[in-house]
């Protein structure tokens, strides 16, 4: 696959397109953006070689369509229409269910494969592109049946190449699990800088005494809103279901610090401190 397509040159696109040009020498790699600096920009840090359009997509080898979701959704028809009947389209959107539905039908449904790489970082835009994002990383492939099994091959040779981990799920299980181990972490995580932030207002010390643990566990509010504001509305069912179950958590560790239940407190973290094992397994 020598004619690479990224449409949206941000973080996960354009990593995918550094480490495909370390894989492929002989790669082009075309950028595809409807923000035109960023285009520029990702030409002058070697992420993508050339500009180019939706027009040019039957030249494609691969498309690689990292956009936000809302986005993907509204434009993966008009994709699909354009690409030749030997090109391969994969997306790499945080949420399958509604990107799924939206091409059942197409008549080039068997050129598209939905995947979601479980990588990333707080940054975005081409600057944030690095090497080697998804080496060791999982990569959650969905309806692969519907995928041609020719370029079914291709795609997974790619991950493999790229030192990916491949798991199979359909994509309302997909949905449903993601909304656990990803969108609640950028939620409880926006919620804490802004209780933080908050604060701050009064309190001028507080970023003075904020350590390692805080950093850790607010990384994730310095995250796109622009990308992850589509994903938990596309996602809500799952979202909210998800935050009910937290929040009740949360109010139960208030009512036992209100009745001075400390037993009960340390027996809780003790109990979660099970995720460690949980954790260092999948590592």
């Amino acid at each position: 696959m020598n004619n690479i397509y990224i449409i949206g040159v941000g973080l996960i696109g354009g990593s995918l397109a550094l480490d495909i040009k370390e894989l492929n020498k002989n790669a082009v790699i075309y950028g595809v953006d409807k923000n035109e600096k960023h285009l520029e920009e990702a030409i002058e840090l070697g992420v993508i070689d050339k500009k180019s359009s939706i027009e040019d997509l039957k030249n494609a080898d691969l498309v690689v369509v990292s956009i936000p979701v809302d986005a993907t959704v509204q434009e993966l028809n008009n994709i699909l229409d354009a690409i030749s009947d030997a090109t391969l389209v994969i997306d790499v959107g945080s949420t399958k269910e509604d990107i799924c539905k939206i091409v059942e039908n197409h008549p080039r449904r068997r050129n598209f494969l939905a995947t979601h790489p479980i990588a990333g970082t707080e940054f975005s835009g081409p600057s944030a592109a690095i090497h080697g994002l998804y080496k060791g990383k999982t990569n959650i492939i969905c309806e692969v049946e519907d995928t041609a099994f020719k370029l079914q091959e291709k795609a997974l040779d790619l991950f493999r190449d790229l030192g990916m981990r491949i798991r199979y799920m359909k994509p309302k299980a997909h949905d449903k699990h993601i909304a656990y181990v990803s969108h609640l972490s950028h939620i409880s995580s926006f919620m804490l800088g802004k209780t933080v932030i908050e604060k701050e207002k009064n309190e001028r010390d507080i970023f003075d005494m904020a350590g390692s643990g805080f950093e850790s566990t607010v990384r994730l509010a310095k995250s796109s809103p622009e990308m992850w504001t589509p994903i938990f509305k596309q996602n809500k069912t799952n979202v909210i279901k998800t935050l009910e179950e937290y929040i009740n958590n949360l109010s139960q560790f208030k009512e036992l610090m209100e009745r001075d239940d400390f037993e009960s407190i340390h027996n809780e973290m003790k109990d979660t401190n099970h995720i460690k094992q949980i954790l260092k397994g999948i590592n």
